[in-house]
């Protein structure tokens, strides 16, 4: 047995963590040969993560929805670590189907009407919640000294579209009409979220363009979703052994779309409507991603309409690695770019 496999019979999270503190030297050796596709180098970090994750059981889209959403919530947890922060609260709004849980986060020190983000999950519209991502939004909100607004929206399959575009447009219409009542500046909001919840900041941005209410001062686009009609040239190169694989992507967009829905829809696919007025954005792509290519070329669709964006493909990275803050120093380096990024988009 390897020491990786006997490591990974260990408690997970001092599993992880202690791994990736180990020398560089020493964690490129256990991370196995280099992984090169393209001209890109697997980080041995991502690559050590990913031998724990196949040692330690089956993949999440393997499982029943339900044990699937509870390993993403525990996966998430052991790689994010507990951030300290100044505050964080959950409050009930009047949702589109029901009562809407929004999470408040406050970084320490900041004090009255502040600059936030209004975050959304990913989890392929079938994962994700208020936990899962709960040390993304600590890590957000401490290092860009914003207030960090996270959604808690429906997921299919009990909810299928467009019931998690209703509840974010809801949970945005409803932060920016309230803001100067819960310490939020009005003049600079910005939305934000990963995977498919980067493909619904997206969404939120292009229809606020339309909207009479407050428009996003900024975007935070981490690896999103961005097109549910093309197959590009990434999705078929990382189709699986990087995380998120196309097993996935397709499971949770069988529950999300009933299968007579225009994939075209202004509610679905950012690539393909207008983005002429949007709000700046930061785009970040991980290079061995299967949803790399549509996140660039969705870059591409904002610079080639005079939208100010700065775009990054951290070349080394897997997808998810948003989700871990609390491990090793390449995910962490990354996640910081893109604070500093927010940072300065609501400054």
């Amino acid at each position: 047995m390897s020491l990786v496999a006997q490591l990974a019979g260990t408690a997970r999270g001092v599993t992880a963590r202690s791994l990736l503190r180990l020398p560089r030297p020493v964690l490129r050796r256990l991370a196995g040969s280099p992984v090169v596709i393209d001209g890109r180098t697997l980080d041995p970090e991502m690559q050590l993560i990913l031998r724990v994750q196949r040692i330690e059981g089956p993949a999440i889209e393997t499982l029943p929805i339900r044990k699937g959403r509870a390993k993403a919530v525990a996966d998430a947890k052991v790689v994010g670590g507990n951030l300290p922060i100044g505050a964080v609260t959950d409050r009930t709004i009047d949702g589109p189907g029901g009562p809407l849980t929004l999470r408040f986060y406050t970084p320490r020190g900041l004090t009255g009407d502040a600059p936030a983000l209004v975050f959304f999950h990913g989890g392929a519209w079938i994962y994700g919640d208020l936990d899962s991502h709960d040390a993304v939004c600590r890590f957000l909100a401490e290092e860009a000294q914003v207030r960090v607004v996270a959604v808690d929206y429906r997921l299919a399959p009990e909810a299928p579209f467009p019931a998690a575009f209703d509840d974010v447009w809801a949970a945005w219409r409803w932060v920016t009409e309230h803001a100067k009542g819960i310490g939020i500046d009005p003049a600079r909001i910005a939305v934000g979220g990963d995977s498919a919840g980067g493909c619904m900041a997206a969404l939120v941005a292009q229809h606020a363009t339309d909207d009479e209410g407050i428009k996003p001062a900024f975007q935070l686009l981490i690896y999103p979703v961005t097109d549910f009609l093309e197959t590009s040239a990434s999705r078929k190169t990382y189709a699986e052994g990087f995380y998120l694989t196309t097993a996935f992507m397709d499971l949770g967009e069988e529950s999300y779309l009933l299968g007579d829905e225009d994939r075209a829809d202004p509610r679905l696919s950012p690539l393909r409507h207008d983005v002429t007025g949007v709000a700046p954005a930061y785009l970040v792509t991980a290079g061995f991603d299967l949803l790399r290519d549509e996140g660039k070329a969705y870059a591409d669709k904002l610079k080639a309409a005079g939208v100010p964006v700065e775009y990054v493909c951290e070349d080394g990275l897997i997808h998810t690695f948003a989700n871990m803050v609390g491990v090793g120093t390449t995910a962490p380096r990354a996640m910081r770019r893109a604070a500093n990024a927010l940072q300065r988009g609501l400054s």
